[in-house]
């Protein structure tokens, strides 16, 4: 231990009271740590079981924050069930972060689980700054011992901490960036929540390409070093280049506040004459970028894809006759309509409105050993899946693989093996729209030269039907996705999704669409029909284009 801090109780709060930099003999309530007792829950021989009980959550979690505060991370990580994870991180809190003063409050106990609040002061290289977040521990019952611990995760010591990250503060590996929209306007995490892991992905990766100089921070560094650091505090602002991202900020607030209506939602939108990306924005508990990363089955909204490749290949157009049954079987294996519903002397327009899943896959038996591989061809040659896209930032670039049996049947209306997220398909809608696949980015590809992905420009007959479709389901009276239209302008269209997933009992709800020259796309994961969740995200969204 190093000398010149102490520890106090205060009314249930620990404070750290550091005499210099470094943390030191410890006293708490009087009593001198280096020598004395860790203040654990008392030994006895008896290994009990159980839940822990009221009273050792409550003593475990107040003897583990105040070994915390007072800079133990040894004593602290005695009191969990990881000893050896859980030191370094608690030491590093001193000297890898370098935090040389700290108040942790607990608030009552909910359960098993405790929160707390921290007020920390971080200094490095004569600047001091305060930080303060909240977090929370568990306590559990140890499986040999018997003994109440803090069950530990690094979230203990952070929030946003993952496994085998660690925390810093020294002077930033990047260099300061200013993000700005395609306009100049400023973007930053606190306005644009969802852009947080962008932006520091952006900073990673063009921070030195646009000119700036690095700051004093405290950020998190994690385990794997392709991914960015996440800064948690900045101590010294370092000189910020500028960088110029192709998003708008007007959409990306609207998108920000769609997803706000759903839990697990994700949504991105798309200028569809240049493939820039216009807005990212997620609603996820675990924080992760499913608007670009995502990979999920994308439902009936893949009928854009399917429509296309029944129109190149001589199956049907826009206004020829389909049969839209109930149910249709594939290689012995059902396939039903939503409710069972049925449409008598339809044509392939109303059946996109309407969604009907048959129509999509009685057309495609005549094409025989080619079932398995059209759709997929389609995808790749005219809508760019399953190419590279460099965006700039990480970013899944959709799957339609191979497909034998009834796999083949599902993979028609968005099931079986085909992944998509909702950059895909809002680049599918941009598609449509356009005419001719831009490969979505968010960075100008004269930043850095990177290769795009190209494909083939849709014939102009096949690009027409599917706007008209499109339009339809928007606006007609049997379209799935009129209600949710209603109150976007311009020329519209739109596509409704619900995509089952296996051993869940709501399907996802997707949605695309497109008003004039800006084309969305959005998943609510288990939000039921594609019209009911995902529908609203993408109109909120419409409303803020052009």
């Amino acid at each position: 231990m190093r000398s010149g801090a102490k520890v106090a109780v205060i009314g249930g709060v620990f404070v750290l009271m550091a005499g210099g930099l470094g943390y030191g003999a410890y006293s708490m309530l009087g009593e001198d740590l280096a020598g004395g007792e860790t203040g654990t829950v008392a030994e006895s021989s008896e290994v009990r079981t159980g839940p822990p009980t009221a009273s050792e959550i409550d003593e475990v979690s107040k003897d583990f924050l105040k070994a915390w505060a007072a800079g133990d991370g040894a004593a602290a990580a005695l009191l969990t069930n990881n000893e050896s994870g859980a030191e370094a991180l608690l030491t590093g809190y001193a000297a890898d972060a370098h935090v040389t003063g700290a108040v942790i409050t607990p608030g009552p106990a909910v359960g098993a689980k405790v929160p707390y609040t921290v007020k920390a002061t971080v200094s490095y290289e004569g600047r001091t700054k305060p930080w303060s977040y909240s977090s929370e521990l568990t306590v559990v019952r140890g499986l040999t011992t018997g003994k109440a611990l803090v069950d530990w995760a690094p979230t203990v010591v952070h929030p946003q901490l993952t496994e085998g990250a660690t925390l810093q503060t020294g002077e930033s590996s990047t260099a300061a960036t200013e993000a700005v929209d395609r306009n100049g306007k400023v973007l930053d995490k606190e306005t644009y929540p969802s852009l947080g892991p962008v932006l520091d992905t952006l900073r990673k990766k063009y921070g030195d390409t646009v000119g700036g100089s690095p700051g004093i921070e405290t950020w998190i560094e994690p385990a794997d070093a392709q991914l960015p650091d996440t800064t948690l505090l900045t101590l010294a602002k370092g000189k910020p280049g500028k960088l110029r991202t192709t998003l708008d900020a007007n959409v990306q607030a609207a998108a920000e506040k769609a997803v706000k209506q759903f839990g697990e939602s994700s949504v991105v939108a798309i200028q569809p004459s240049t493939g820039a990306i216009s807005a990212i924005a997620n609603n996820r508990a675990d924080g992760y970028d499913a608007a670009m990363l995502g990979q999920l089955a994308p439902g009936s909204t893949m009928k854009i894809v399917t429509a296309a490749m029944i129109i190149q290949n001589g199956l049907g157009s826009m206004n020829s006759a389909v049969e839209c049954p109930s149910t249709v079987s594939w290689e012995g294996v059902p396939f039903h309509n939503l409710n069972d519903f049925s449409i008598t002397g339809g044509t392939l327009r109303e059946a996109f409105a309407r969604s009907c899943n048959t129509a999509f896959i009685k057309p495609v038996k005549p094409l025989g050993d080619r079932a398995g591989t059209a759709l997929g061809q389609e995808a790749r040659d005219y809508f760019g899946l399953g190419q590279t896209w460099e965006t700039g930032i990480p970013s899944f670039d959709g799957s339609v693989p191979e497909s034998s049996g009834a796999e083949t049947a599902a993979s028609y209306i968005g099931q079986g093996k085909i992944l998509m997220s909702p950059l895909n398909m809002a680049s599918v809608t941009a598609t449509a729209k356009n005419g001719a696949f831009k490969q979505p980015h968010v960075v100008a590809r004269d930043l850095d030269d990177r290769p795009f992905a190209t494909a083939r420009a849709l014939p102009g007959d096949v690009a027409q039907q599917l706007r008209e479709m499109m339009r339809y389901t928007a606006t007609g009276p049997s379209g799935t996705g009129t209600a949710a239209m209603a109150s976007v302008g311009g020329d519209k269209g739109a596509k409704t999704g619900s995509a089952e997933v296996d051993g869940q009992g709501t399907s996802n709800s997707w949605f695309t669409g497109f008003s004039n020259d800006l084309a969305a796309a959005a998943v609510v994961q288990s939000g039921g029909h594609g019209g009911d969740a995902a529908g609203p995200v993408v109109a909120q969204v419409l409303r803020a284009g052009p």
